[in-house]
Formats: C-alpha cells, sequence, structure tokens
C-alpha cells in the first residue's frame, strides 16, 4: 500500500491502541498482508514474514469482518470519492459471480444419479 493510500484509509481502522489490554498490530503491515493473501490467493501460512505472524493477520482480518469494519471502510472511501464527484456509480461496483474453486472441485464425475430399470 501507497502512503497516499494509507493516509485516506488511517483514520477508518478502529482505534490502534484500544481502551484495555495491549495495543494492536500496526494496522498498515497487518492490512498490507491481508492485501497480499488476497492478491496471491494463498493460504494464511503462507504468508511472507514481513507482515507478521499469520495468525495474526487473519485473526485481525476475521475479527474486522464479524465487526462489520470493512463494510464500514469501503463505505467511507466510496463517500469521500462520491462528495468529490470522481465515483461514477455507472462504472464502479463489486461482482460477485467469479468465485474460485478449490483444487479438488474439477474433474469429478458430474450429472444426477438416476436408476434404470
Amino acid at each position: 500500500m501507497t502512503d497516499k493510500q494509507w493516509e485516506r484509509l488511517k483514520p477508518h481502522p478502529p482505534p490502534q491502541k484500544p481502551p484495555t489490554g495491549r495495543p494492536n498490530a500496526d494496522h498498515r503491515r497487518i492490512i498490507n498482508g491481508i492485501l497480499w493473501i488476497d492478491r496471491t490467493g494463498a493460504p494464511w501460512r503462507d504468508l511472507p514474514e514481513r507482515y507478521g505472524p499469520w495468525r495474526t493477520v487473519a485473526s485481525r482480518f476475521y475479527r474486522w469482518q464479524k465487526a462489520g469494519v470493512w463494510k464500514r471502510i469501503l463505505k467511507a472511501l466510496q463517500c469521500q470519492e462520491d462528495d468529490k464527484g470522481e465515483l461514477d456509480w455507472r462504472v464502479h461496483y463489486l461482482d460477485a459471480t467469479i468465485v474460485r474453486a478449490h483444487q479438488h472441485a474439477a474433474g469429478a464425475k458430474g450429472g444426477t444419479n438416476t436408476l434404470r430399470r
């Protein structure tokens, strides 16, 4: 993530230091790790060490997903761009019709089981 991208994103994640407990690992490093996983499609365990422990990165991703943090971040960034008039809603959208299948999903014998007499 570039410095410019981080500056736009920086105000939106939860506070780095929660009111109780110990501070979180650096949000920028964790988000970069999540983006690396997203780009490569690799399993969490293959995350390079420079992003921190894979369990920390995965845990943060799933906690934020459950808490709705990702939705809030997306909405805030979309509102920023829309307010500046730089978001064309006819062009910018997310489409979830393409989903990767696991490698073992390919090659299975298909069809329906029918009884023959």
